[in-house]
């Protein structure tokens, strides 16, 4: 219980505790979602769904400590529907024994097999591609690949966010997957080598430090392009986001992009199962994805789902096929692969 209420996380806990005592009581006709997405984010998807099925969508919030909120709550909990960000968090659910497996013929043939949980646990309901951000002034001819990142000739050129965040052990555990512990080691001690200052901030402040000439390449997500080139964080935002070109890279495979995701599971005492199923169901429908891609830049997870012009001008994303879960397996090791070389240590 101390984990639960512990810090911050209890002032999270106590108002989502008091939002959701002020939904109605559990009835026909309603599905209770807990995320830990922005309310914002998802509530246009919503609506479309309460609208479209007639049912009532409840939306509990919770900042923090969502895993730990249902465990609490036990076999009673509300939760039908769980919303994350990350597959790391979707595999902590799974692991701790708080989702329930799916049977449907829509999911399996709207999210590709390596975006979902081979046991019908949890599934992508959209994705955010690892792309490299690279100087328009600068750069002429950028990496293609990730591994290209490490090459000497970048020295001092580069700028990172944590290598502890999970955007970037998702990416160093894909490494390992693919190449092993011992060359993914060398590409992250060659990767720091490359670093223009000490790795830190977030994806955007890579764009910003390339426009102010500290570093001339990044790593970052997909969708903070789409959030800077449209104005959504201001007009300075917009001059960062002006000033990087963006490559989709692959690995040195030549496959595909690494992606990270949202996605969402069934509630392993999710009250109203069936509704959660329906909802799950239209998350993936064209015009659920399409609100994906308006809301958050993100890119559709079901193909030939419309995608927001401004991502669609950066290329065409081939995801790497490599299964989430089986990068999964190699997080714990691609963070103490950080720790040893001394990723995030000030330069």
């Amino acid at each position: 219980m101390h984990s639960i209420l512990g810090g911050g996380s209890c002032r999270v806990l106590l108002a989502a505790f008091v939002a959701f005592m002020a939904v109605p009581a559990l009835a026909d006709g309603e599905v209770n979602v807990y995320t830990t997405r922005e309310p914002g984010l998802i509530q246009p998807l919503l609506d479309a769904f309460a609208k479209e099925a007639n049912t009532k969508v409840n939306v509990i919030f919770v900042e923090s400590g969502l895993t730990e909120r249902i465990e609490a709550e036990g076999a009673n909990s509300p939760a039908d529907l769980i919303s994350v960000v990350d597959y790391g968090n979707l595999i902590e659910l799974l692991d701790r024994g708080l989702t329930q497996p799916v049977e449907s013929a829509v999911l399996d043939a709207a999210v590709p097999e390596h975006l979902r949980d081979p046991g019908g646990n949890w599934y992508a309901l959209s994705m955010r591609a690892r792309v490299i951000y690279a100087s328009k002034e600068r750069v002429s001819e950028p990496p293609k690949t990730y591994e290209e990142l490490a090459d000497a000739k970048w020295k001092g050129r580069v700028c990172i966010r944590s290598g502890q965040h999970p955007y970037n052990t998702s990416l160093f555990a894909a490494l390992i997957a693919k190449d092993g512990a011992e060359k993914t080691e060398a590409f992250l001690t060659g990767l720091r080598a490359n670093l223009a200052r000490t790795a830190g901030g977030g994806d955007r402040d890579v764009a910003r430090d390339i426009l102010a000439d500290i570093c001339d390449l990044g790593v970052a997500n997909s969708y903070y392009v789409g959030l800077m080139r449209s104005g959504a964080g201001g007009p300075e935002q917009q001059e960062w986001g002006s000033a990087i070109n963006v490559v989709l890279p692959t690995f040195a495979d030549g496959v595909g992009t690494h992606v990270n995701i949202s996605g969402a599971a069934i509630a392993k005492n999710a009250p109203n199962r069936e509704n959660a199923v329906r909802l799950l169901e239209f998350l993936v429908s064209p015009e659920a994805q399409a609100i994906y891609a308006r809301a958050n830049f993100e890119y559709p997870v079901l193909a030939g789902a419309e995608v927001d012009p401004i991502i669609a001008a950066l290329g065409e994303l081939k995801p790497d096929p490599l299964p989430l879960h089986e990068i999964a397996a190699q997080r714990r090791k691609a963070s103490e692969l950080v720790d040893k070389v001394g990723f995030d240590q000030e330069m």
